[in-house]
This record gives C-alpha cells, structure tokens and sequence, in this order.
C-alpha cells in the first residue's frame, strides 16, 4: 500500500489498477499458460510420450507452451512515442499500435516448423513475456509455477485425454487466450 518509504500511499484508483493488475498478469496469464500447455500436449501424444519419457525436459517445453500457445494474443495497448519502420510500413507518432504476440510467435522467419508443437525446441526467442523495457516482471515465477503444474499433472496421472463429449471454447478476449474450460479425463498408471 505504501508507495515510497515517505508515507506516500497509493490512491482508490492506483490500488485499483494495481489490483487488476496482479490479477490479469499474475493469475489470468499463467492458468492460459497452463490450460493452454495441456491441451496442446494432448492434441500431440508423441509430444506428451517424449515429455513424459524426459521430464528433465519440462523447462523447455513450457518454453514452447508459451511459444506455441500463448497467454495472451495481444500486448496491451502500445502508442507511438515517435516514428517507427516495421519493414516498408512507417507507423507516426502517436498512433495506437495492437502487437500480435501469438502471430509473432508463429513467425515462420523466427522459427523452424512454427505451427508444429516441439517440446525439445531448443532456441525459442518467443514474445511471450513481451520484450525489453515491457518484459513480464513475473516471468520466472509463471515458468516455475507452469512446470509444476503440469509436471505434478504427469507424473499423478497415467492417462489423460480430452472429454470428447464438450465442445472446447476460449473466452471473447482480444487480449487473453485461454479456454473457459478444459475438461479431461484422468486415470491411474497402469
């Protein structure tokens, strides 16, 4: 609540925003990471198969979860401080720019075989986390939370496979990307 070390504390609406903040970027984002992680995994079982066969390899693939599948679609909103060339196009001053984290994460000049899920990807410059000056503060503490998540999940259950009977839907966001539910069925190891 204390904004300095002078007693200068936060206003209704800054402890609002900050709040909203810790929700969307602290919550929202790694349940997409992990939601999102999962069903990617399912909808490739050599890619599950070499994750469960290799789970030293967790780090990596959830590099890839965030690559393949991102949290978000969208940066948040972006202005133009000054021009900016984005290859024959110049952006002016002042205008709104919308950054397409999950396109750029497809980008078939960045990455080899981008629409192809490769949990053993090696070099993953994904955006993600956004970049520079806008990379995600919490970055680390959602790759950690995102490998025990789906680590736990792995190791615990022997078999899991999407609800054939739901019709999987993601939520109406321009900016999240993430599904209003991820029904499964889990069994035992056998």
């Amino acid at each position: 609540m204390h904004a300095s070390d002078v007693d200068d504390r936060l206003s209704h609406s800054e402890l609002v925003a900050t709040s909203f903040l810790l929700i969307v970027a602290g919550y929202e984002t790694t349940v997409n990471l992990i939601g999102n992680g999962v069903l990617a995994l399912l909808r490739n079982p050599a890619q599950l198969a070499a994750l469960r066969a290799d789970p030293t390899g967790l780090p990596t693939a959830v590099e890839e979860f965030l690559r393949f599948e991102s949290p978000l679609n969208t940066a948040t909103t972006r202005i133009t401080t000054e021009p900016v060339r984005v290859g024959d196009v110049e952006i002016p001053a002042g205008q709104l720019v919308l950054v397409a984290l999950l396109g750029a994460n497809h980008d078939w000049r960045q990455f080899d075989a981008p629409d192809r899920l490769d949990v053993t990807r090696a070099t993953n410059p994904h955006l993600a986390f956004g970049h520079g000056i806008h990379h995600c503060l919490g970055a680390p503490l959602a790759r950690l939370e995102g490998e025990i998540a789906i680590g736990r999940l792995l190791a615990r259950f022997g078999h899991i496979s999407l609800d054939d009977n739901i019709i999987l839907r993601y939520r109406g966001s321009v900016l999240m990307r993430g599904l209003t539910a991820l029904p499964i069925r889990l069994g035992e190891f056998r």
